[in-house]
């Protein structure tokens, strides 16, 4: 009780200042020490400090409105990081990340460049009822995969490390992306990054069980009958990344990561793309790509 008083007797100000050099997650922990750290903690001359310098792109109508305006910083930063907000246009939405404030974003897929997107025989927009997007691109039939993506450096948070992702679904006439593997690149000014990787996991595999015809060299989908099993013991030597279940129920395959260094000016460029192999391939629905600081360990 002593040391409650004592920490009492501190000014707010002294309080806010120093908390302020902390992160949102400190902030919050300090608000349950003593009502004294509570008023410092949840005051606006600390929270102002999480939020992104020079503030976020313009936001669509009523996206912070509901259930009501937030009354305080720190509710404009629980807000924008509980969830995406759409930017104006609603073909790109932000968040911030918790732990430090960062701006998160995703494009939507009508905001991507996709060969053949608006090509009805070869990709077709379809609504979607778990996103913040109203509609995504469903792959029909095509041989030649290329999606792109770009967003301007300046409205990422300085200094930080990106990675991002490909957040995408399957249809039940999924095939056709299991080989070749696809290829993944970064781009930032001069930087170049390219990677393996792979959109469908091992766990996807309805045919690896050994089970196909001893008499037919290829199965149902094209591949060798030994395909399957040079897979698992190639895909993780060839350090391909493979796609990962999220919570929200949707897919997510990483592509890179970027450092987006103080005072740069210009675009990210982030790829998905296969037409070396001449296969065809389906059943693939594009939510949009993630953008996201990276985490630490």
């Amino acid at each position: 009780m002593e040391e409650a008083c004592e920490i009492a007797r501190l000014p707010e100000e002294l309080l806010s200042a120093a908390l302020a050099r902390t992160s949102p997650r400190d902030a919050c922990r300090a608000a349950a020490v003593s009502p004294a750290f509570r008023a410092a903690a949840d005051s606006d001359a600390v929270w102002a400090g999480f939020l992104p310098p020079g503030g976020l792109p313009p936001l669509a109508d009523g996206e912070l409105a509901a259930p009501a305006p937030p009354s305080s910083k720190k509710e404009l930063f629980l807000r924008l990081s509980a969830g995406p907000a759409l930017l104006q246009d609603k073909l790109v939405s932000v968040w911030l990340d918790r732990e430090t404030g960062a701006k998160c974003y995703m494009l939507s897929a009508r905001n991507l460049f996709i060969v053949w997107g608006n090509t009805p025989e070869y990709w077709t927009w379809i609504p979607l009822q778990d996103s913040r997007f109203s509609e995504g691109a469903q792959l029909r039939h095509v041989c030649w995969l290329e999606i792109r993506g770009k967003i301007h450096s300046n409205l990422l948070s300085l200094d930080t490390t990106y990675t991002a992702y490909m957040v995408f679904k399957k249809t039940d006439d999924f095939y056709g992306l299991a080989f070749p593997v696809q290829e993944a690149s970064v781009s930032v000014g001069a930087t170049n990054l390219t990677r393996k990787v792979c959109l469908q996991h091992n766990n996807d595999d309805d045919d690896d069980d050994g089970d196909n015809d001893d008499d037919d060299d290829y199965d149902d989908c094209g591949m060798p009958e030994n395909y399957w099993s040079m897979r698992r013991n190639g895909l993780h030597k060839e350090n391909v990344a493979l796609p990962q279940q999220r919570t929200d129920g949707w897919m997510e395959l990483e592509l890179g990561e970027f450092f987006n260094e103080g005072g740069e000016d210009g675009e990210v460029s982030i790829s998905l793309t296969e037409a070396k192999g001449g296969n065809w391939k389906s059943g693939l629905i594009v939510q949009g790509i993630e953008i996201r600081r990276k985490k630490s360990g």
